[in-house]
This record gives structure tokens, C-alpha cells and sequence, in this order.
């Protein structure tokens, strides 16, 4: 494991979706491999640090879960600004959180660098029992949108580790083609095969702190 103050890239990835869906359990289980079943709503924005080692080089991954409730979306959504990654959340046992995809997905779109990689997640796995969204639903709409798609569980911790790593290879893998070329290329909003991504170590860099207390084919 890279020590977290010695690394090469500092890549700036935001957690979205509804309140309830598992944000800051992924969150926690991907940074310090903890799970709170008891975990309260997010006041505001916290985030967390992780460094992974991405095809020969560290990675320092700031990770910032934004509060799903209605009433901080005006708060939360200056703090798109340097992401180059998002992962878009929703909880496999509740309908309505996936069917609100559609309206995270524009306010990402709206607020963040257009060449944003974005990941489709459906947390909870360890609900099947319970399952409202099937894997082919998702896979549908992450297809139409362009997106990539996987299903995790922060309790039990399946995919969580995949999921954080794909993207993160997939903004490193992006950013050394834009490095390898000089050449501009159109910009194509979206996800996983989203255009190259300039990553701006200054818009990274966090404000004071307010902190609380597979699936597709």
C-alpha cells in the first residue's frame, strides 16, 4: 500500500445520489475498510483520502460524498468543480433512487468538467432478497448514457475495491493519452469512455472542512 503523502497524480472523485443509497459506507469501506450500520446522513460534504498504486505509478484518490438531501444540493454542488471522476449512486432495493439517476446525472453534467469519467453503481448487493432495479435495467441505461456499471456492497464489501480502481485507472488511463498527445480532441461528455480529462491538482485542493461526526455486462 503507497503511503498517502507520496504519490504521483491527485485525482478529485465525488460520490452522488440520493440520501440512504450507501455513499458514505463506500466511502469508509474503500478508505478505512469500515461499515456503520448505524451511519447518519451527510451534513454538507466530507471527504477522505486513499493512495493506490495505478500501472506503475500512486495514486492519491480525494474522495468527497456529497449530501443526497434536497435541501443541500445548492451546497454541494460548487464542490464538483476539479472533480474528474464521479461515481453515480443508487440503491439496488429502492426504485426511486434509481430512477432519480437520470436527474443526478444532469446536475453532474451541468456542474462538473465535461469529460468527467463516471461510474454507474448499484450499492446494497447483499439485498437481492430485496432487489426493486435489475441488472439488465441498469445495464440498458448505463449503455444509453454511455456509462459503465457495477454493483457493490459496502457491507460486505463486493466491488468496492473494483469499482474505486476502475475508475481511477480509467482517469489515469485518459489523462496519459491527453499527456501522449498534443492534439485537442472533441470533447464527449459521459462516462468510462469519456474523452481525455485534465486534472488540476489546484482545484483539488479541499475547502475548510465540514465534516460529519458485476452488475453490468
Amino acid at each position: 500500500m503507497a503511503k498517502d503523502d507520496d504519490y504521483d497524480y491527485l485525482f478529485k472523485i465525488v460520490l452522488i445520489g440520493d440520501s440512504g443509497v450507501g455513499k458514505s459506507n463506500l466511502l469508509s469501506r474503500f478508505t478505512r475498510d469500515e461499515f456503520n450500520l448505524e451511519s447518519k446522513s451527510t451534513i454538507g460534504v466530507e471527504f477522505a483520502t486513499k493512495s493506490v498504486p495505478v500501472n506503475g505509478k500512486t495514486i492519491k484518490a480525494q474522495i468527497w460524498d456529497t449530501a443526497g438531501q434536497e435541501r443541500y444540493r445548492a451546497i454541494t454542488s460548487a464542490y464538483y468543480r476539479g472533480a474528474v471522476g464521479a461515481l453515480l449512486v443508487y440503491d439496488i432495493s429502492k426504485r426511486q433512487s434509481f430512477e432519480n439517476i437520470d436527474r443526478w446525472l444532469k446536475e453532474l453534467r451541468d456542474h462538473a468538467d465535461p469529460n468527467i469519467v463516471i461510474l454507474l453503481v448499484g450499492n446494497k448487493a447483499d439485498l437481492k432478497h430485496l432487489r426493486a432495479v435489475t441488472q439488465d435495467e441498469a445495464a440498458s441505461f448505463a449503455e444509453q448514457q454511455g456509462l459503465a456499471c457495477i454493483e457493490t456492497s459496502a457491507l460486505d464489501s463486493m466491488n468496492v475495491e473494483t469499482a474505486f480502481h476502475r475508475i481511477l485507472s480509467e482517469i489515469y488511463n485518459l489523462m496519459s493519452k491527453k499527456t501522449l498527445s498534443d492534439r485537442p480532441e472533441p470533447s464527449r461528455p459521459g462516462g468510462m469512455r469519456g474523452a481525455p480529462i485534465r486534472v488540476d491538482e489546484e482545484n483539488t485542493r479541499p475547502p475548510p472542512a465540514r465534516s460529519s461526526g458485476g452488475c453490468c455486462r
